[in-house]
């Protein structure tokens, strides 16, 4: 699980055939990656992957065929900068909001625009997800924890303040770039719900405490 608040920006190294149609990413943080280890999760543009060997900042991880075709990730290039986090820790203060590095599909940068000391971006998004993305509600682009400023069907808006922008690829990548999108869980765990309770979703003798009223009282309708 993962906040959504990038910790460094990073360098892939090496990109090299792993298995039958997988791949093996060697990439190279900005900062000393102490205290992470093999097997750990750690998430790459916002796609979580697991540490199969690290050295100080260098760290490779094996990235499926599943994942090279859903994400950004089946079209990175060597010397290419991605954002980096690691699994957030129970301790820690959740400042961005519940990431789980499940990518929902590929998005597109259609307009980078900067108004006063933000850039406003707008992303085209598959029809599929754009019912998940709400005004004011939670978006991770490549990872990066954002609030949206309105939406519709098959695009969504956000502000980037300068820290954003400094401190991940959100300043660096112009329109016409592609960048890795992860919805709110929260929606779909509600569409879930509410479908079994519908009879939307086939079912066999499940039993929930998860009602509509149960819904409304917690404030989800």
């Amino acid at each position: 699980m993962f906040t959504g608040i990038i910790e460094s920006l990073g360098d892939i190294k090496m990109i090299r055939s792993s298995g039958r149609e997988g791949k093996r990413f060697a990439i190279e943080a900005d900062i000393n990656l102490d205290g992470t280890g093999i097997g750990e999760s750690i998430a790459v543009n916002g796609a979580c992957l697991t540490v199969v060997a690290i050295a100080g900042k260098r760290f490779e991880v094996d990235i499926s065929p599943e994942t090279l075709e859903k994400t950004t990730l089946g079209n990175a290039r060597t010397g290419e900068r991605v954002n980096i986090e690691r699994a957030m820790r129970l301790s820690d203060r959740l400042d961005g909001h519940l990431v789980s590095g499940h990518i929902d599909g590929v998005g597109t940068i259609t307009r980078k625009k900067i108004t006063g000391n933000a850039v406003i971006m707008t992303f085209g998004i598959p029809g599929s997800i754009s019912r998940y993305v709400i005004k004011k509600g939670s978006v991770a682009v490549d990872g990066v924890s954002l609030t949206v400023n309105n939406c519709d069907e098959g695009w969504f808006e956000v502000s980037i303040i300068p820290h954003t922008a400094k401190l991940t690829t959100m300043g660096i990548k112009g329109e016409g770039g592609f960048v890795n999108i992860e919805t709110d869980m929260i929606g779909r765990y509600v569409e879930r719900f509410v479908g079994l309770q519908s009879g939307d979703i086939k079912k066999k003798d499940v039993k929930s405490s998860i009602d509509m009223a149960f819904l409304a009282k917690a404030g989800y309708l």
